[in-house]
């Protein structure tokens, strides 16, 4: 019985994620200052703070640079509302694997410019850092946006999956990272979801990367 009601719980807190987390309480448009992104080295300075468990900051090179949040103890559906920060993901932890959510008119714009074959760095308080590949870049419209019970399908291919679907698809698995944010269309800032997918760098891209002169 009990391990029925925590399965219960995690699955309306997902949903409140997927459909209502990510949602502005109120009109906003990201900031329109240009993006200045630091060196690897300044930008783990900046964040670390000597917590080797805690994720701090993930850049990506020409791309985004912005320090990470854990959300609030009991809140998985929190998501910062500052301008350059991103917020760690939960429940993403408790299934062995790394969710980084954004707004989509804040942090989250960001995401849209990712593409496969980009080098994902995310960095620890301690300094050090662990190096993703993404590999999957995935598109779902959800049938009633405002509803947590919303369905979704793939924008490509036509998938149709429920919440609870697209949460196993996109945070179970192997170790990975996903990042989420919503896809603004037609005025409708939750029109759909996007969710980036990065692995870890096995042996041969570290390899292929080292021998191209790429900063991993």
């Amino acid at each position: 019985m009990a391990s029925r009601i925590k399965k219960q719980i995690l699955f309306v807190a997902l949903l409140s994620v997927f459909v209502l987390s990510l949602f502005p309480i109120t009109p906003a448009r990201a900031d329109e200052s240009p993006n200045i992104i630091p060196t690897i080295s300044s930008f783990i300075e900046s964040v670390e703070d000597g917590n080797p468990k805690a994720l701090r900051g993930i850049y990506v090179s020409g791309v985004m640079a912005y320090p990470i949040i854990q959300q609030p103890y009991g809140n998985p559906a929190y998501v910062s509302s500052e301008a350059n920060t991103i917020t760690q993901f939960s429940i993403a932890s408790e299934v062995g694997n790394i969710g980084l959510l954004a707004h989509n008119y804040l942090a989250g714009a960001n995401f849209s410019e990712l593409k496969a074959g980009d080098v994902i760095k995310l960095v620890y308080g301690n300094g050090h850092t662990k190096n993703f590949i993404v590999e999957e870049i995935l598109q779902y419209k959800a049938t009633n946006p405002l509803s947590p019970y919303s369905n979704f399908i793939n924008v490509e291919t036509e998938e149709f999956l429920t919440a609870e679907g697209l949460f196993n698809k996109v945070y179970r698995g192997e170790h990975h990272v996903t990042l989420q944010t919503c896809i603004e269309k037609d005025g409708n800032l939750s029109w759909g979801r996007l969710f980036i997918i990065a692995k870890p760098l096995n042996r041969a891209q570290i390899k292929f990367l080292k021998q191209n002169i790429l900063d991993i």
